[in-house]
């Protein structure tokens, strides 16, 4: 049993376990990797976020080249495996009286040997070489692939022939199969950079020492999910007129607010019909009607990156935001929208009117409208 040719058959299978291991580890890191982290380590100029870099940009590759060592790396296991028992079922028969392992050799139970063979190194290489690795790996990816990135430009190099042919095989199926042409690879997408800046957020005390371009990116990012209620002015700060109220009351109201737009509505503030700019009453019309322009209109579902697509197509700079029953629930204008990327914009009117009082110790008294 510990003749040199056994010491070999030993040597083989531990390797090639490492190998499968390291593959699988290797793979999962791959995957689970920031993208965007790579490419700013690239920056700075070190040869292992270089080497990285080329594999990103290949993905497909990189990943048919890991599944290939590791099949070469299973073959060579599964045969040492195959050995190593058949040699341990002998020396077993040969040196031990137990009756079942001399039962296990007999020819007659080949198929319930076979089986058992297969139980034993199918356990070990998905405990050994997949569960284990690909959850140490899963953790911290990028400084994985750091680590281990000259050893996978070395492999890369020996694999990158059968993994080209398996690559250019599979997109020739591909083809031939579904129809589809090869989608143009990309290195990194939204969600790596939501990642890398949640990682970013997560590494400060306060939103205070956030970084103001690291903010507008998260904030943009999540754009997509705001809605028009979320950033409209609700009904009852808003300031309207009726079609019939006179000029002179419509000019005083943009004295005192500093506003440069005030709806106007019909009968209730549920029906709103349009807005005036301050800039028409230089025109001295007679009536509110002469200068009236139109609103758009929004359900307060709507997305906002909706609302603003639709504003810029109809060259509005406000909307009226509806609720379910068809009233009034607020307005939202440009500002608003692009404040919830670039955070509040303010100019010489505004002005901030929200209450900040401790009444004690342990309470104090806040607009509900903070944020």
């Amino acid at each position: 049993m510990a003749s040199a040719t056994t010491l070999a058959i030993v040597i083989i299978l531990l390797t090639s376990l490492m190998f499968s291991a390291f593959f699988s580890g290797m793979e999962i890191a791959f995957v689970s990797a920031n993208r965007l982290k790579v490419e700013l380590d690239k920056k700075q100029g070190g040869l292992a976020s270089r080497i990285i870099s080329k594999f990103v940009d290949r993905p497909k590759r990189f990943i048919a080249a890991m599944l290939v060592g590791n099949n070469v790396a299973m073959v060579f296991y599964s045969l040492a495996a195959s050995e190593l028992i058949i040699r341990a079922v002998l020396w077993l028969g040969n040196s031990t009286s137990w009756g079942w392992v001399t039962w296990l050799d007999h020819t007659e139970h080949y198929w319930v040997s076979m089986l058992v063979r297969t139980a034993l190194t199918t356990i070990l290489v998905l405990f050994a070489a997949e569960f284990i690795p690909k959850a140490v790996f899963r953790v911290n990816p990028n400084r994985w692939l750091n680590i281990f990135a000259l050893p996978l430009q070395i492999i890369y190099f020996i694999l990158w022939l059968p993994a080209a042919f398996v690559t250019g095989l599979s997109n020739v199926f591909i083809k031939l199969l579904f129809k589809a042409e090869d989608e143009e690879e990309v290195s990194f997408g939204k969600v790596d950079l939501d990642h890398y800046l949640q990682l970013a957020v997560g590494n400060v005390d306060s939103e205070e020492e956030l970084d103001h371009e690291i903010q507008i990116l998260q904030n943009a990012l999540d754009f997509s999910n705001v809605k028009a209620r979320d950033c409209m002015i609700p009904r009852n700060e808003i300031i309207a007129h009726s079609l019939d109220t006179d000029l002179r009351e419509v000019t005083l109201t943009f004295v005192e607010t500093g506003l440069s737009k005030v709806l106007i509505f019909r009968d209730s503030i549920d029906n709103i019909i349009g807005y005036v700019h301050s800039y028409e009453l230089f025109k001295k019309p007679e009536n509110i009607k002469e200068i009236l322009l139109p609103v758009a209109i929004v359900p307060e579902p709507m997305p906002a990156n909706e609302v603003l697509a639709i504003l810029i197509r109809q060259k509005r700079n406000m909307a009226v935001v509806l609720d379910e029953f068809g009233g009034t629930a607020g307005i939202v204008t440009m500002e608003d929208i692009v404040e919830e990327i670039f955070g509040e914009i303010e100019d010489e009117h505004d002005s901030e009117e929200l209450e900040e009082t401790q009444l004690n110790e342990h309470e104090f008294l806040f607009s509900a409208r903070h944020e």
